[in-house]
């Protein structure tokens, strides 16, 4: 579908991230903001979800490549990048379209 920008989950291990201060996060939003505004508008941050050693991002990105130099630019690592192919939720289940009854 042309105009749809790929999502991405991105993984990053990141020992003791449960632990960093709420000072410390928005630093390092801050970091990965002013990174991103310098590469444009084909790579947006959703959000994410920060576990006791690990981080997992939601990205609007053009490709896996424009990640992986925004994380190095950032100074911030990537473990895994995948590409989103769909997403479910709870409503799919009930849904009347698609599968089976």
């Amino acid at each position: 579908m042309e105009g749809v920008v790929p999502q991405f989950l991105v993984e990053r291990d990141l020992p003791g991230a449960g632990r960093l201060s709420p000072l410390e996060l928005r630093q390092l939003a801050h970091r990965t903001c002013k990174v991103l505004n310098s590469l444009g508008p084909s790579i947006r941050w959703m959000h994410s979800y920060v576990t006791a050693g690990k981080l997992y991002c939601l990205y609007d990105a053009q490709s896996a490549s424009l990640i992986q130099r925004h994380a190095a630019l950032a100074g911030v690592p990537v473990t895994r990048i995948e590409m989103i192919a769909t997403v479910i939720d709870p409503v799919a289940a009930f849904s009347q379209g698609q599968g089976a009854a």
